[in-house]
Parts: C-alpha cells; structure tokens; sequence
C-alpha cells in the first residue's frame, strides 16, 4: 500500500502545485461566463475541489485545460440546473424597435456577449481572454477544431454587429 502512493505522490504533488498560478485565469474566464462574481467563485472553488478529489485521473498533459474542462463541465450543469426553473424578470418600458444603444463600451460588449448562444460566447472567450490556442480551446469544449473556428467566426460577427449597432438578422426558414 505505502509503494504504491509513494508512486503516486509525485504526480499528485505536480497537479497541487500546478493549481494555483492557475487560479486567476480560472476566475477571470468563470466571471465572464457566470456574469456574477459570486457564482464565479462558487464555480472555481468547485473546480478545485473536483480536480483536487480527481487529481489520481490526471496522467500528464495540459493542465490548464483539463482545469478549463472542469470548469466549463460545471458551468454547463449550472445552466441546465437554471434552465429548469422559471424565470421572473422586470418589465422595463423599453422601445423594442429601436436599436440598442452603443457606445463602445465595456458595457456594450457585456450586452453582446450576453446575447450570444452559451457556446460562442465560451469559445471566443477561451481563445481572447485566455489566449487559449484553437487546438486547447477544442480540447476544453470536446469539440473537433473546426467546430472551434466556425463557433469563433460566428461569435465575432455578431459582437462587431451588436457594436456597431446592427439589428440582429433573422434566420429564414423554407
């Protein structure tokens, strides 16, 4: 029993060591996804715990982006777990036909990518503010490389068009 945690031990100790440098980049994609700095915390501090009780199943390799799985895997369940409950929302008096205001700022592109389907929005995020490379971004998602680029495509479009203040289009169906 001793010979065999010993053999364990160093791969153990290089994931404990591995985790806290990473815990900014963590947290800073976490509140983009969440939009709340609490949920961002709760969602960091769960992935620690998952990866910390799992440490035993990583065998080497990246683990930025085995921490980066984790964490979007429970982002995902939040919003399933979301998703199942009614929403109540504030009724603002608000001129539907006219185009939402911009002024390019920090606002504005909260608007944007709060707009944009769950999984544009994690993959742009994945590749500009954590300068993940297309491969480790399709690696975090499960998703073939293409499927990366043709999410990223898609998710700048819209972004530049919410920016400049275009109407969003509707997709026609035959």
């Amino acid at each position: 029993m001793d010979a065999l945690y010993l053999a364990r031990e160093p791969a153990m100790t290089s994931v404990r060591r591995g985790l806290e440098p990473l815990i900014p980049a963590l947290r800073r994609f976490a509140r983009a996804l969440a939009r709340d700095q609490e949920t961002a915390d709760d969602l960091v501090q769960d992935t620690m715990v998952r990866a910390l009780r799992a440490e035993h199943l990583f065998h080497g390799g990246d683990l930025r982006t085995w921490l980066f799985t984790i964490l979007l895997n429970l982002d995902r369940n939040r919003r399933r777990g979301l998703a199942r409950r009614p929403v109540l929302a504030v009724i603002e008096d608000v001129d539907p036909a006219a185009p939402p205001a911009s002024d390019g700022t920090g606002r504005d592109i909260a608007r944007g990518l709060a707009m944009m389907p769950p999984e544009q929005r994690e993959v742009l995020l994945l590749v500009t503010l954590e300068g993940m490379s297309y491969r480790e971004a399709a690696d975090v998602q499960g998703v073939p490389i293409g499927t990366v680029m043709s999410r990223l495509s898609r998710a700048r479009t819209m972004l530049r068009s919410h920016i400049e203040g275009e109407r969003p289009q509707l997709r026609r169906v035959q």
